[in-house]
């Protein structure tokens, strides 16, 4: 028996227009869909008209859900894998299933589509030559300093994902470590209805971010200036 193929399928973002052709038919052709919540690819599915078995794979339960998974696979089952939104993959457990799939000598084919890090980088005018992605920052002050500091070494554009509840908290840590004159933008709701760039220095968008109430999820941009990198040493952060 012929194994199947694993899938990487992006989902939209937000703007269900963004699917591609070619995922849609990857969706109506697979065996099986996995999914990061049932819930949320169910929606996306029925705006599609597709109707598939579904498997849920997060954090939790990706180890129980793994070997079910290659178990399908080898059986020749092609299964697509996506997340609740963007390119599985990227800042969730999409990894180890493609890791574990190719040690399985399974065919992986990844799709390209929509990634809110990429979206959010080509809108900020920010340099886009050279950039280092950090996914979500640690939650800990101390460690999400260090992480900052580290990838200020690189002199790249900075990316990484925040949530409304901790972006003003995040960005008092950037302008720790970066100064605030730094430039920096905040990509808020991308491809939706109320998507907003905040562009400014991070002094200016800090006092910016105090006065309105902050809804959605942001993806962050920093075109960092090496000289106002604060050079703390790292044993300092635990």
């Amino acid at each position: 028996m012929n194994k199947g193929t694993l899938f990487i399928v992006p989902t939209p973002i937000g703007n269900l227009e963004d699917i591609t052709l070619r995922a849609i038919r990857i969706l109506q052709e697979s065996d099986v869909i996995v999914c990061e919540d049932t819930r949320q690819t169910l929606k996306l599915l029925s705006h599609l008209k597709i109707s598939k078995q579904l498997i849920s794979f997060y954090t939790q339960n990706q180890l129980k859900r793994i070997p079910q998974i290659i178990s399908a696979l080898e059986n020749g089952k092609n299964i697509s894998l996506v997340s609740d939104c963007g390119t599985p993959a990227i800042s969730d457990p999409g990894y180890y299933l493609v890791k574990e799939a190719l040690s399985h000598g399974i065919n992986v084919i990844p799709l390209p589509g929509p990634c809110a890090l990429v979206t959010g980088l080509v809108g900020s005018g920010l340099p886009t030559d050279s950039f280092i992605f950090l996914g979500f920052l640690r939650k800990k002050t101390g460690k999400m300093k260090k992480e900052l500091i580290q990838a200020a070494q690189t002199e790249k554009t900075i990316i990484f994902y925040e949530s409304p509840h901790r972006i003003i908290k995040t960005i008092e840590v950037c302008k720790e470590v970066f100064g605030e004159n730094t430039n920096i933008v905040l990509a808020r709701e991308l491809t939706k209805k109320f998507e907003e760039f905040i562009r400014g220095s991070i002094g200016e968008v800090i006092n910016e971010m105090k006065t309105r109430e902050i809804k959605g999820e942001f993806v962050i941009i920093i075109s960092q200036n090496s000289k106002n990198i604060d050079s703390t040493e790292e044993e300092e952060f635990v």
